[in-house]
């Protein structure tokens, strides 16, 4: 295997779902490792860098443009809602303080990564939150989903059980932060960030550029 590309990605993001199959395709053309850097979202993060009661106008803008960006590519959107992976009161913008699903989600996706499967894991339970499936985390959904990805989710969970996933968790917010950006999807190679799903010609543009060998067909 060559280089590495990271990916710094969230299980709210609407764009981290829609670029997910194309980091899977970059393997395949390109000799890169890709390793998904799973951070929290800017929800839990921060907050009031996006949810500000007296300014709609953001998250408003992100449903909109990200329903349309799935439906150009064939990967409908649907934001999911029953349940949010945030606990949110949309009326007021308050983020609970108890956040079950999103940190649950977050430490799985670590796990996936280090077993090699990362992208794989995020690919298959994006789709199936943001798919309009109603409760996407009751009966065998999200294990199947999971099956899919190559995975045991009750091996997963006991993993992460008592595991240092949030402390992995955090150090990828830095890493995100350092390589010069916030938001998700962000793609880095060579410490060059890459950020949103329709960059993604652009780092493949870059790849070539470096001289990443691609497979032959």
């Amino acid at each position: 295997m060559g280089e590495t590309v990271d990916v710094f990605w969230s299980f709210r993001s609407p764009y981290s779902r829609l670029v997910t199959p194309d980091l899977l395709q970059l393997p395949d053309d390109y000799e890169v490792d890709v390793q998904l850097r799973v951070v929290l979202p800017l929800a839990v993060r921060n907050p009031q860098a996006l949810f500000d009661p007296a300014n709609r106008k953001p998250p408003m803008y992100i449903v909109r443009d990200s329903i349309r960006r799935g439906e150009m590519l064939g990967r409908p959107v649907v934001l999911p809602a029953d349940p949010d992976p945030i606990v949110q009161d949309f009326r007021t913008m308050e983020v609970a303080k108890e956040q079950p699903h999103i940190y649950r989600l977050s430490k799985l996706g670590v796990e996936a990564n280090r077993r090699g499967r990362g992208v794989e894991f995020a690919d298959r339970v994006a789709a199936l939150i943001f798919g309009g499936t109603r409760g996407w985390n009751q009966g065998d959904l999200l294990k199947d989903a999971v099956a899919d990805a190559g995975l045991n989710l009750a091996a997963l969970d006991a993993a992460i059980a008592d595991g240092d996933h949030l402390e992995e968790i955090e150090r990828n917010q830095a890493a995100l932060d350092a390589a010069g950006h916030w938001g998700v999807p962000t793609m880095v190679f060579r410490g060059e960030p890459f950020f949103g799903q329709d960059r993604i010609d652009t780092l493949r543009w870059r790849l070539d550029q470096a001289g990443m060998a691609r497979h032959a067909r």
